[in-house]
């Protein structure tokens, strides 16, 4: 009898399908209709969108398209009224009692009674994590915001740029996969504006994190983002999805190159057509 062929040469099977990377969020057919004293309100319609994990995205559209409305039926704060929604492959509210975001809202809503560390700390404390681990925490992250310094400082005595800083840290605290921002910085100069973008920028290239970002500003928009999702006025439809062709790195003099230059335009064009449309 032949000896049995060495395994070593047989010829090798079909290769194992590469894995899928699974959306950070997948929205099919999503809406929201509010009910009013005045009647329904159409807030969201027919919104399919897919977001890449480890992307940026930036959501922009007037007054009232429904921005907000999709953070927050990502966030659980809102249950749809049609289509579904998924984040990091789980409903909502699962995504929620895991833990898979952080939120911050358009004022830093930090308590004036607690130090800035004990801020950033608020959400391990409600966690139950030990002091010592809540400690070092909040050391990584304030250093990562350029706050280490202010440790021990209390709201009041930070410049609301700095304040928004201790809000991103606090939502970064339990390292979520998932940042949802609105609006962060719509109050601020545009100096300090200019800063925080930047900073945001290398604090998401840092992380890895997968962004979703409220905003009216097309220039904040174009710069921040991997993709732009551009809605509709109300009711809120996407318009438009732009792949931005921008390079990772990006200074703040990127904003004068006719590359960023097109690419506002875009934005611009998309956001009269919605005005046309309607």
């Amino acid at each position: 009898m032949a000896d049995a062929p060495d395994s070593a040469v047989l010829p090798a099977g079909p290769a194992a399908p590469a894995a899928v990377p699974r959306p950070a969020v997948e929205a099919r057919g999503l809406g929201l209709t509010f009910t009013t004293a005045g009647g329904p309100v159409v807030a969201l319609t027919g919104v399919d969108l897919e977001i890449e994990a480890g992307s940026f995205v930036a959501l922009i559209g007037p007054s009232g398209c429904g921005k907000t409305t999709f953070l927050r039926l990502v966030a659980d704060l809102e249950q749809p009224s049609s289509g579904t929604l998924r984040v990091e492959g789980l409903a909502p509210r699962e995504a929620r009692l895991a833990r898979r975001y952080g939120y911050v809202f358009q004022a830093p809503a930090l308590q004036p009674w607690r130090t800035v560390e004990r801020n950033v700390t608020l959400p391990l404390e409600i966690m139950g994590i030990p002091p010592a681990e809540r400690a070092a925490r909040a050391r990584r992250w304030l250093a990562l915001v350029e706050l280490e310094a202010f440790a021990r400082h209390y709201p009041w005595q930070l410049s609301g740029g700095m304040q928004q800083r201790v809000s991103i840290a606090r939502a970064l605290s339990f390292d979520p996969p998932i940042l949802l921002m609105d609006e962060p910085f719509g109050a601020l100069d545009e100096i300090t504006r200019d800063r925080l973008n930047l900073e945001l920028h290398g604090l998401w290239r840092k992380t890895g994190k997968t962004v979703l970002f409220v905003t009216h500003s097309i220039a904040e928009a174009v710069y921040l983002a991997t993709r732009i999702v551009v809605m509709s006025p109300r009711p809120g439809r996407i318009l438009e999805v732009i792949d931005s062709p921008l390079p990772a790195d990006r200074p703040l003099e990127i904003r004068d190159t006719p590359a960023f230059l097109e690419v506002a335009h875009r934005v611009r064009e998309g956001l009269r057509a919605g005005h046309s449309y309607d």
